[in-house]
């Protein structure tokens, strides 16, 4: 009978360990790939029968080409916890929304400081948009043309959006004195949160995104805990909004590259995510073939 029980709840994934991965600045080199070694690693991990995950500030239109083809087939968090994508199923179990009264806000507050907000939306059918007022200079622009290159989403001018649309977040780019602003306007409320940071685009620029305070990592983790039966998680992040998934996790690693207040709340910090450092931290961990 216990060994039934057992295999029982082997089968049903009770026990089992579940690597949940940052994406950018961790387990993405500063190309935003994945590197050789890295998709080896995962493989290895996939033949192990090891699970692993997401949790990153992505939507889910800009991971889906990267991680397509490497065993990404567990349930994904995406926005920062905002909403839990489940690949098999092709749909959403989780979503933590903003209310019009926050939506207003948050417009109000990005406008105020001339730049444009940028407004993501789950509709209907899980279709996804992002909407946007007039467009104030080239780094918008190229944005919108990053955005419509995914060739996934579209990017439609805000009069165009559907009154059905539910907001999941509203985002910005711009130079750092008015993304702090905006950072500041949204500080006091209890019912948001906002993650910044430099921008891509530009060494004078910075970019903001905002959401339910509902909805975090560390939040969409124990709800995937749940669901999976996962007795262990082992998570990997290098910024501020992985913070809550080291709060949840069992085991927490930052990459050398990651800020100073992530590496204070990790359990150890492996190599930079530029020499693969997860990828050959989990070698290790798992004892799995150093070959690349």
């Amino acid at each position: 009978f216990n060994v039934l029980v057992a295999v029982m709840l082997l089968a049903a994934g009770v026990g089992m360990e579940l690597i949940v991965f940052d994406l950018d600045g961790t387990l993405l080199n500063s190309a935003s790939e994945l590197s050789p070694v890295t998709q080896l690693t995962l493989r290895q991990l996939a033949d192990r029968g090891i699970a692993y995950t997401v949790a990153t500030g992505r939507t889910l239109h800009a991971s889906r080409a990267i991680l397509q083809g490497h065993g990404f087939t567990r349930p994904h968090i995406y926005k920062n916890g905002v909403m839990i994508w489940h690949p098999r199923e092709a749909d959403f179990s989780h979503t933590s929304l903003l209310t019009q009264d926050e939506i207003h806000h948050l417009l109000h507050a990005v406008q105020q400081q001339g730049i444009t907000p940028f407004i993501f939306s789950l509709e209907p059918g899980n279709r996804h948009a992002i909407y946007h007022s007039p467009l104030r200079n080239e780094v918008e622009r190229r944005l919108v043309a990053d955005f419509l290159g995914s060739g996934e989403v579209e990017v439609l001018p805000v009069a165009r959006m559907p009154r059905n649309a539910a907001i999941t977040n509203i985002s910005a780019i711009g130079v750092p004195a008015a993304i702090d602003a905006v950072a500041d306007s949204v500080a006091p409320e209890p019912a948001l949160v906002a993650y910044a940071g430099d921008a891509i685009e530009g060494a004078a620029l910075k970019w903001i995104d905002i959401h339910h305070s509902d909805a975090s990592k560390g939040k969409a983790v124990a709800i995937l805990r749940e669901q999976l039966g996962a007795a262990r998680i082992i998570c990997f992040g290098d910024s501020e909004n992985d913070l809550s998934l080291f709060d949840e996790a069992d085991e927490c690693y930052a990459p050398d590259n990651a800020k100073d207040e992530v590496k204070a709340a990790a359990t150890a910090i492996v190599g930079h995510h530029d020499d693969d450092g997860v990828a050959r931290f989990l070698r290790r961990r798992f004892s799995l073939p150093e070959g690349e």
